[in-house]
């Protein structure tokens, strides 16, 4: 679980190359700053844990691209202490930088290996979210209303039952399309119930999918 001097460079440099790279949000560099990218990624790429990619985890799932983990953050617009839902823990990386913003993590998993591997490592690093095995499609209605929803997979449509979910002035961060790419949404649930959507460019992200993998 080594964070050595050289790991702690080549992460300033990866943060550096997000600002040129139009990510102007400093809170959430500095969350990332302080995240050990390396410890979320398999010993056979660790000399690629500080470039701008993505990369897979296992079980047909990728840890996200240091730019899109910033960008989807940033569109967030945090506050601290807030209640937030991840749909999709994967590697864990994400869930790590949420927690680095001071907020209240909940984070749930489809996949089981997936589930299991990223609650043992952020349990070891000293990380503490609310952990769920389950359909990210149905969200975790009993810890419901939210603040902010964060997606980290991309879906077909947007899910009723995570708009349910988020409370009356709540942020939703989520891709939305089809195999050949997404749209970012950034969707404001306004006092009356209603969503205000805005479009944030083009992604690709793997598929959010329905019901728990076994």
């Amino acid at each position: 679980m080594e964070d050595s001097f050289q790991h702690k460079g080549l992460r300033k440099r990866l943060i550096e190359s997000l600002r040129v790279k139009g990510i102007t949000d400093g809170t959430v560099l500095d969350a990332m700053d302080r995240v050990p990218r390396h410890l979320f990624m398999d010993s056979s790429f660790i000399k690629f844990s500080y470039a701008d990619q993505a990369f897979p985890i296992g079980a047909g799932q990728t840890i996200s691209q240091p730019y899109t983990v910033a960008f989807q953050t940033s569109l967030l617009n945090i506050l601290p202490r807030e209640k937030v839902l991840e749909v999709g823990t994967g590697s864990g990386y994400q869930t790590a930088v949420l927690l680095e913003l001071k907020l209240k993590v909940f984070t749930i998993e489809r996949q089981h290996e997936l589930f299991l591997k990223s609650q043992s490592l952020l349990t070891r690093l000293g990380y503490k979210p609310h952990f769920f095995y389950g359909d990210g499609y149905e969200g975790i209605p009993a810890y419901a209303p939210f603040d902010k929803i964060l997606v980290t997979a991309g879906s077909p449509d947007i899910p009723h039952k995570l708009i349910e979910q988020l409370r009356p002035g709540g942020i939703m961060v989520i891709p939305v399309g089809g195999d050949s790419g997404q749209k970012m949404l950034k969707i404001t649930k306004t006092a009356g119930g209603f969503v205000e959507k805005e479009e944030h460019g083009n992604f690709a992200f793997v598929p959010l999918l329905k019901g728990k993998a076994s």
